[in-house]
């Protein structure tokens, strides 16, 4: 296994511990706010992997099939775990219904690339599919550490986490429901143009039929 691929699997190992530290056995092993830093520290770092997998696999010439199989499928075992982990451990900023929209959107353009790749062509990443994942990265740490603190107080300087949060998350949604709509509509396109195709030339065959 190569060191883009190494890297991935880090990031799929990483999701037990992910969950084990936003459940309430590990909340009552932590002394106060060390369960939320070390949830947020680990998501981030996950995070982080995932665009130095991709980048190493570029510069080094080790695209793989494993990997290419592997990363979205690290990408949506994070994403998965943080939210339904995240409904249990701050409901008052995640409810079930988030969790919901957020799993239900990567089944969905999951499913439209596999339809997609079935038909002989692929639906591209979006800038609005990079921007769902950021919103993401930072929806999910702000909730983990709202769990913990309202605001930070730094000398007169204070942030307000609670209301950071809440933000993300809602802007999160709106992002994801947008960018899901962006890739179905992508798809529509290719798919109803590949139909167009595909009846273009049948109808030229069977003119040159004697």
């Amino acid at each position: 296994m190569n060191l883009p691929n190494s890297i991935t699997m880090s990031r799929i190992c990483s999701v037990p511990l992910l969950i084990w530290l936003l459940s309430r056995s590990f909340h009552g092993h932590a002394m106060y706010g060390e369960q939320e830093i070390f949830a947020s520290l680990l998501f981030i770092l996950a995070s982080i992997t995932d665009g130095v997998d991709g980048y190493l696999a570029r510069k080094r010439g080790q695209i793989t099939t494993m990997g290419m199989l592997l990363d979205p499928l690290a990408d949506k075992l994070m994403v998965t775990a943080a939210f339904i982990s995240l409904v249990e451990f701050n409901p008052r900023i995640v409810p079930a219904w988030i969790a919901v929209l957020v799993i239900g959107r990567e089944f969905l353009v999951s499913g439209l690339r596999s339809i997609a790749a079935s038909e002989g062509f692929t639906i591209e990443a979006s800038e609005l599919g990079k921007l769902k994942m950021v919103t993401q990265v930072v929806s999910v740490v702000a909730a983990i550490l709202d769990h913990g603190w309202n605001v930070w107080r730094f000398g007169w300087f204070i942030l307000p986490v609670h209301v950071i949060a809440v933000t993300a998350i809602y802007f999160m949604a709106m992002v994801s429901i947008i960018s899901a709509t962006d890739y179905f509509v992508a798809f529509w396109r290719k798919i109803d143009h590949a139909a167009k195709t595909h009846r273009k030339s049948s109808l030229v065959l069977s003119r040159k039929k004697p």
